[in-house]
């Protein structure tokens, strides 16, 4: 997990990927570090050597707008690594506690049990299941209450050989947790979570490295089911309104599609009887 320094973390880790041919910069004999050296990156955005090192150091945590948005142009950083960065220079509040017993709106549960057709999920920001489908339970056993999907994902072999996009959905899962992270590095949850995964996951460390940001959004998913082959589903993602981020997570399959076709026969394989996932310490009296 890193530490207090998270601005100056992640100007280092981002200014380390930039090569210098990319901001026009000739580059001449052997450099000692990779991407882009800190005198350079300060000359480009148009302050001092001095500055800029401060800012990688911790000495200085409160940039202007106007000297963060020049940083992002020089890393070549899009909206939305823009958006973090500017996130990460602001005053940090003192950390929410979490709610106890996180979990799933009742009536999005029962929601998702009425679509026969739909695998669907609920998720918390750290990636913990809160509620699950039928259908959704047939694509992996990792669709279940309680699981972490990222620590699933990149721990259980079993992923591996489901995900065709394996490499893909790993990356944009860790920047993922980054983007959610923002400026809260206190947060508790997200310190033990992170801090699991690099002992655990040399694919996290390494992705954990690279600082990269992404906000959570739909994806297509390639998987090979192994009673229905290859099967590939679009997903989308709706942030539930009055949650701490929790996100809805819907897939479908291209109508008309042998796609379509195998996402049925999957569902006539579900038993009729199954019930959605969820916690039975938490279920609410009636």
């Amino acid at each position: 997990m890193d530490g207090t320094n998270a601005l100056g973390d992640y100007l280092r880790a981002r200014r380390e990927q930039v090569r210098p041919e990319d901001v026009g910069i000739r580059s001449i004999g052997l450099r000692r570090v990779p991407g882009l050296r800190r005198e350079e990156v300060a000359l480009l955005a148009g302050i001092s050597s001095d500055y800029y090192l401060r800012l990688e150091q911790g000495r200085d945590r409160n940039p202007s707008v106007q000297v963060l948005e020049a940083l992002a142009g020089v890393l070549r950083l899009d909206a939305d690594a823009t958006a973090y960065l500017l996130g990460l220079a602001q005053e940090r509040s003192v950390p929410r506690q979490q709610p106890r017993g996180e979990q799933a709106p009742e009536s999005i549960v029962e929601l998702i049990a009425g679509w026969p057709n739909n695998p669907a999920y609920v998720q918390n920001k750290y990636t913990d299941v809160l509620a699950v489908n039928a259908l959704c339970a047939a694509l992996s056993p990792n669709y279940a209450v309680g699981v972490n999907l990222l620590t699933a994902v990149l721990l259980d072999p079993r992923e591996q050989d489901l995900r065709r996009d394996w490499d893909e959905l790993t990356e944009e899962g860790v920047a993922v947790l980054r983007s959610e992270l923002g400026p809260n590095v206190d947060d508790a949850r997200l310190k033990d979570l992170v801090g699991d995964l690099s002992v655990r996951s040399e694919r996290f460390r390494q992705l954990w490295a690279r600082h990269e940001v992404r906000p959570r959004r739909g994806r297509l998913s390639k998987l090979t089911h192994p009673e229905v082959g290859d099967l590939d589903l679009r997903s989308d993602k709706l942030t539930i309104g009055g949650t701490d981020n929790v996100t809805l997570v819907v897939f479908h399959a291209v109508p008309g599609s042998r796609d379509e076709e195998s996402l049925a026969l999957l569902g006539s394989l579900v038993a009729p009887q199954d019930a959605p996932r969820v916690r039975p310490s938490e279920h609410r009296p009636e």
